[in-house]
């Protein structure tokens, strides 16, 4: 699979619109003013089965039951946010909280709540954490004892975790739900990972556990519990537990735990990933109430909404990247879909281009790494070699097997006094893509 991308439509004036053209292609086409650079394939590192039980109906979110964590103090809060992703119409799953909210808010809109057992019996030692990591670790064990039907996927996560449903069914209908499995994400930041372990998903991130997996986790759970006191959180606990079993995460991009210590003097905080993104399909994000909003202009809960909009009409193109040259004007363009797109006024390699910017430092040491993907320096970049940004605005149109996605310049991204340059860059691009289906993945 080759994924092309190519400027075209009409020629603008000079700080109108630039029109670009995406779409699928197995062939390599010159044009005169571009050079296209075909996407990057990278081998999943996940185990394909090819021997699919055919009796069985493919997964669907259905088969998902969702354990949501978190509590009296802070549901409320994030009561909107949970509301951008769930479906009551089509996902299964509960909000589990520590103890009864003082005022009913329970609505169709949200998941259910439901309030966790006791679990004052239970050791905790670690001096620096926090003992509802026991509470929140026994939620996989208390949604499995819930006795529901037709259930594949036991999927966990925290109450600021946004998960983008039909790329996660898609990432979980890889593996075979009839074996014992366990698929997350890691840390971005290595030294969080080097503490706790590469070989856990991270809580936050979101994670999933097959029924077989689930059933043995819950036999063993709370005498596991006890002997992790020492550990910090739910996901440390959950992470060694199986670990005892003999199950290790398997590790899919497409979640991400995103704890990023926000640099207040670069725009974007987890933008630079985010418009960088591995090619994978988008399935989590985390954390987003302590990194700055994913849109300039917006709140937080607005910028997930816009974004989650976008998702929608594409979901298995969300956030992937795509670029190419103008070498009449000696520009560089790259595209993450649905989210953002970036101008160069000069020319870079793709390796550069592909290299997520390090718009954050790591949440521990506050350093600039090192991180578990390649970054690169953007601090110290002279503004005339800065990229110049655009973002989603408005709603991407659907006309047949294509989309049409609009992004607008914003103030303050601007490379003034840089040869006039600035007088040439076009107030909107405008991207025309084919749909992406979801089974083109199965070709990476």
């Amino acid at each position: 699979m080759r994924d092309f991308l190519f400027s075209g439509g009409r020629r603008e004036e000079p700080g109108e619109i630039l029109i670009v053209l995406l779409f699928f292609s197995t062939t390599t086409h010159h044009g005169e003013k571009l050079i296209e650079v075909a996407d990057t394939v990278h081998r999943n590192r996940a185990t394909h089965l090819e021997e699919l039980n055919r009796e069985e109906p493919e997964t669907n979110i259905s088969h998902i039951l969702f354990g949501i964590a978190s509590s009296a103090n802070t549901w409320t809060d994030r009561t909107q946010l949970n509301r951008i992703w769930w479906d009551p119409n089509a996902t299964r799953g509960f909000v589990w909280l520590d103890e009864p909210l003082a005022h009913s808010e329970s609505t169709r809109s949200s998941p259910p709540i439901r309030v966790s057992e006791d679990t004052s019996r239970f050791k905790y030692s670690c001096s620096f954490g926090n003992r509802s990591a026991i509470r929140i670790a026994r939620i996989v064990l208390e949604s499995f004892r819930l006795g529901i039907d037709d259930v594949r996927w036991f999927v966990m996560g925290d109450d600021d975790t946004v998960f983008f449903k039909d790329n996660l069914v898609f990432v979980l209908s890889k593996y075979d739900h009839n074996q014992m499995v366990y698929v997350g994400g890691i840390s971005e930041c290595v030294e969080q990972v080097a503490y706790h372990s590469y070989t856990m998903g991270f809580g936050g991130g979101g994670f999933a556990i097959s029924y077989p997996l689930a059933k043995e986790l819950v036999r063993v759970l709370d005498g596991c519990i006890d002997r992790y006191h020492d550990l910090y959180g739910s996901d440390d606990r959950i992470g060694s537990c199986l670990t005892e079993i003999g199950i290790r995460v398997t590790v899919e991009p497409g979640f991400h735990q995103l704890v990023f210590q926000t640099e207040m003097d670069i725009r974007g905080s987890a933008y630079g990933l985010l418009a960088a993104h591995p090619m994978a399909p988008l399935v989590t994000v985390h954390h987003l109430h302590n990194v700055e909003p994913l849109l300039p202009n917006q709140s937080r809960e607005e910028s997930v909404r816009t974004l989650y909009a976008s998702y929608k009409r594409d979901p298995a193109r969300a956030l992937q990247q795509s670029m190419c040259y103008d070498l009449q004007r000696k520009w560089s363009v790259s595209v993450s879909w649905g989210y953002t797109v970036q101008i160069y006024t000069r020319l870079m390699t793709a390796k550069e281009l592909w290299t997520a910017m390090r718009t954050y430092r790591t949440i521990r040491k506050k350093t600039k790494g090192p991180f578990t993907f390649n970054t690169r320096e953007v601090a110290n970049i002279g503004q005339c070699e800065r990229e110049v940004r655009y973002f989603v605005s408005g709603d991407v149109e659907e006309r047949g097997k294509e989309t049409v996605s609009y992004y607008r310049r914003i103030n303050g991204s601007e490379i003034g006094g840089c040869g006039g340059v600035e007088k040439v860059l076009p107030r909107m691009v405008i991207v025309v893509a084919a749909k992406m289906d979801h089974k083109e993945w199965k070709k990476v």
